[in-house]
């Protein structure tokens, strides 16, 4: 197979593909033993993550380096296109970098830090109102108490209202073409909002990209990049399912119709594979 693919980010595996066979059903991402050719595209990815130098990200793997340590999930999925090329996709949860956009990984859903966004308008006036309570609070005078109770409340009104849109931005497809936004996916939640950072892992971004693109998914994996938290057992170069606070509403609509592989989740929690 050539390594020019017709798609962008679509990232060729070369010859070594053709000795494996393709899946028969997609991973099923909450628990899963990776399939050869996701094992493949992540070996690629995780060549590419130790030698790349066009950004600067710390995860904890190099004695010295500056700025705060911030391991990541990592994912790629195995896809073939209308015109029958096989590749993969990669993605990264969150930030990578102080980034959501980095050549060779597909994009967020929504980019809440891109120029002129209502995001960073509001962030500037909950500020602004942060430092005229403090100020009035530091000031100690009675009579500024009223004007602190009203400030408090228009915080709280701008908070709950900026949220409430950020989560608006966020739509998923489904292989049928089909739409359905955050808050409707999340409906059935206890207190009827998503949670914070739904929508930011891996596995939906990657799924979006395929559909987006007319590419077919065959097989995911995803795995940790980076010094381990230290509440969590997440591990440098392990494989893990996806999570199901965030990302099991979601997914179970973006996989809607596609035919599911067994779970095989037969390790210890998290941890699945070593890489």
């Amino acid at each position: 197979m050539s390594d020019t693919l017709t798609k962008p980010l679509l990232i060729p595996f070369g010859e070594r593909a053709a000795a494996y066979t393709l899946p028969e059903k997609f991973t099923y991402p909450f628990g899963y033993t990776p399939h050869a050719l996701a094992l493949l595209a992540a070996e690629k990815l995780q060549q590419q993550l130790a030698q790349q130098q066009e950004w600067v990200h710390n995860f904890g793997l190099e004695a010295g380096q500056a700025g705060t340590i911030i391991g990541k999930m990592f994912g790629v999925l195995v896809v073939k296109t209308a015109q029958d090329e096989l590749g993969f996709l990669a993605a990264f949860s969150g930030k990578l970098a102080g980034s959501y956009h980095h050549p060779a990984f597909v994009p967020p859903i929504f980019d809440a830090l891109m120029e002129g966004s209502f995001l960073n308008t509001g962030m500037r006036e909950l500020t602004r109102i942060n430092q005229e309570i403090n100020t009035l609070q530091d000031q100690g005078k009675t009579e500024n108490a009223t004007r602190i109770d009203e400030l408090q409340k228009l915080r709280r009104t701008n908070s709950v209202a900026l949220q409430a849109k950020l989560f608006d931005q966020y739509h998923f497809l489904n292989q049928k073409g089909e739409v359905k936004g955050l808050r409707d996916i999340f409906q059935k939640r206890a207190n009827g909002n998503p949670p914070a950072g739904a929508g930011e892992c891996a596995a939906p971004k990657l799924l979006q990209y395929a559909f987006q693109h007319n590419m077919k998914p065959l097989a995911m994996a995803e795995f940790w990049w980076g010094q381990s938290p230290k509440s969590t057992t997440w591990k440098h170069g392990h494989f893990y399912p996806a999570c199901h606070e965030k990302c099991k509403p979601i997914l179970a609509h973006m996989l809607q119709g596609i035919a599911l592989d067994k779970s095989r989740n037969s390790g210890p929690p998290y941890c699945i594979f070593s890489a």
